[in-house]
């Protein structure tokens, strides 16, 4: 691989990391950014064929799918689902109700997958009427705990599916509880931590009358249908942009050191977790590099918007922008990132 080409593909992913902070346009139409970035990392690696182009098409149309047909769903059992959250939070009040309903999708959704827990959430958080920094906090901390508990089973996300495909033969057999070993001893305190940062770190505000009624009145057909396709495009782009980046991710990861490993994880912030997964996930790692790479994608994950799927349906569901998403999640991921990588190193 020539020096131009490696420069070029480091180039595209600082753009991918840096503009959406700096370029109110580029934060606007973030699916399209990531696109045309995706489509440049393609043309610079030169692997454009029928079978990535087919993938593209093919590959966002069952979330693209599962976001529409939620949407009209709850759309239209919106008022027994408002009933029930209002009786929960009547008997347990709304911080613990919140906490509660945060922790149940972050373990149902390594069976119910990430993409149907991110949906339950945004349409509890629209009922619950909370004002826009507490919904948006609320968001970002649940997808915390969404991503870390789908990666249970191969049922949850991309990455575990990625994960338990590549180490299902020796010398580590894996099978669908295989990560949950693995993983459920370090996640769960993660789990209970988010959600109780997002319950009970800062007081819950409750938005006015107003705006209840501007919300709900953005549930038209028109709106569905392109929340939909903004999803399909965004998870094409990231298609395109894991594609075209993975010559770099396979030529890199295997010459890192433990440590190196882990925090080269954090580049999964802007490219979709399962994307490094992929190529960095190997059956000759120990089961420790396993847990420690998969940790720091996992949390990685949870930075940005692009680094995993629940993040993605929930920031176009809610109207979360880049600059919001990461002010919320950058010291909750930068604690775990820190706390984990201590922890492995006072194991292992």
């Amino acid at each position: 691989m020539s020096y131009w080409v490696v420069g070029s593909l480091a180039l595209i992913t600082a753009l991918v990391l840096l503009l959406p902070f700096s370029v109110k346009r580029v934060e606007e139409e973030l699916e399209v950014f990531l696109l045309i970035m995706g489509c440049a990392a393609l043309t610079v690696s030169g692997l454009w064929n029928w079978h990535i182009v087919k993938e593209s098409l093919v590959e966002p149309l069952k979330i693209s799918l599962a976001v529409l047909v939620a949407g009209y769903l709850f759309r239209s059992g919106r008022g027994r689902m408002e009933d029930l959250i209002e009786r929960l939070g009547r008997r347990i009040g709304i911080r613990h109700s919140l906490f509660v309903l945060i922790v149940a999708l972050a373990f149902l959704s390594s069976l119910l997958t990430a993409i149907i827990a991110a949906l339950v959430l945004c349409e509890i958080l629209h009922h619950l009427k909370l004002d826009r920094p507490s919904r948006v906090r609320a968001a970002v901390y649940a997808c915390y705990a969404i991503g870390l508990g789908a990666a249970l089973t191969p049922l949850g996300e991309p990455l575990s599916t990625i994960v338990t495909a590549r180490l299902q033969g020796p010398p580590h057999n894996a099978g669908f509880f295989w990560l949950a070993g693995l993983l459920w001893l370090w996640v769960t305190p993660a789990i209970l931590a988010v959600a109780a940062v997002a319950a009970y770190a800062r007081p819950l505000g409750r938005e006015a009358a107003a705006g209840q009624g501007a919300d709900q009145a953005r549930e038209t057909h028109k709106a569905l249908l392109l929340r939909a396709a903004r999803v399909y495009v965004f998870v094409a782009a990231l298609v395109y942009l894991g594609e075209g980046l993975s010559p770099v991710a396979e030529k890199l990861i295997p010459a890192l050191k433990g440590w190196q490993l882990y925090w080269l994880g954090l580049t999964s912030a802007a490219l979709d977790n399962a994307t490094l997964a992929a190529a960095g996930i190997v059956p000759s790692m120990s089961r420790e590099q396993i847990l420690s790479f998969t940790l720091s994608l996992l949390v990685s994950g949870g930075v940005l918007i692009p680094g995993n799927i629940p993040n993605i349906i929930s920031a176009a569901k809610l109207g979360i922008k880049s600059r919001e998403w990461a002010g919320a999640a950058l010291p909750v991921g930068g604690a775990l990132l820190l706390l984990y990588f201590l922890a492995l190193g006072a194991i292992y």
